[in-house]
């Protein structure tokens, strides 16, 4: 992502390290997994505090990932939805399983994705053994999985419910790869391409009463 940063001549300013956390903007690459949630939650939440006191009004989240872990990503999408400054999602390269879901999650307008990269969705798959009672849990638990993070995409994309349930069992639940403009056909994606920022330091001078 790139970004320019525009100063005011009046403005003399001696140490630019000082702004070198402006913009402001996260990058997640590589697995979901409790480890990797919770530098995420972490970093958005000091993330949200630096856009709150500089003004910045969206915080971009670059991802490039294969997935992972789904009840560490439910733990990112919860710190997401908290966040009191939108969220803009932007795909480097992929986003699957997890990372697709992640993806959705961006506000309504703001999920980029870059002219070569690639969305996979599938279904929560499960690899657990046991006894037989313990088999039937965990197939119960895996489809109670399937219908949220299906019905989330669905409800983040402004679609009904069932839109991605539907269209995965058309698939006959097999991986579904999507090109950029399968994304922006089913509103996964809004843009493709990569966004940029515009940082402009200037001075406003205002006499009167305050």
């Amino acid at each position: 992502m790139k970004y320019n940063i525009n100063i005011d001549p009046k403005i003399k300013i001696k140490n630019m390290e000082e702004h070198s956390n402006v913009p402001i903007y996260l990058r997640f690459t590589g697995d979901v997994s409790e480890e990797s949630a919770e530098k995420f939650c972490e970093e958005l939440e000091s993330a949200e505090d630096m856009a709150l006191r500089s003004g910045q009004e969206i915080i971009p989240i670059i991802i490039n990932s294969f997935g992972g872990d789904v009840y560490a990503l439910l733990s990112m999408v919860d710190q997401i939805n908290s966040c009191k400054v939108p969220i803009a999602t932007i795909v480097e390269g992929k986003a699957m399983s997890a990372g697709a879901v992640l993806f959705t999650c961006g506000a309504d307008g703001h999920r980029y994705i870059t002219p070569n990269s690639t969305v996979m969705i599938h279904e929560v798959s499960s690899q657990s053994w046991g006894k037989n009672e313990e088999i039937k849990a965990s197939s119960i638990e895996i489809d109670r999985l399937n219908q949220k993070l299906l019905k989330l995409m669905s409800k983040n994309c402004g679609k009904s419910d069932n839109y991605f349930i539907d269209l995965v069992h058309e698939k006959r639940h097999a991986d579904w790869y999507l090109s950029p403009q399968e994304c922006v056909q089913h509103n996964i994606a809004s843009v493709i391409g990569c966004p940029g920022f515009e940082v402009n330091f200037k001075m406003d001078f205002r006499f009167g009463i305050l």
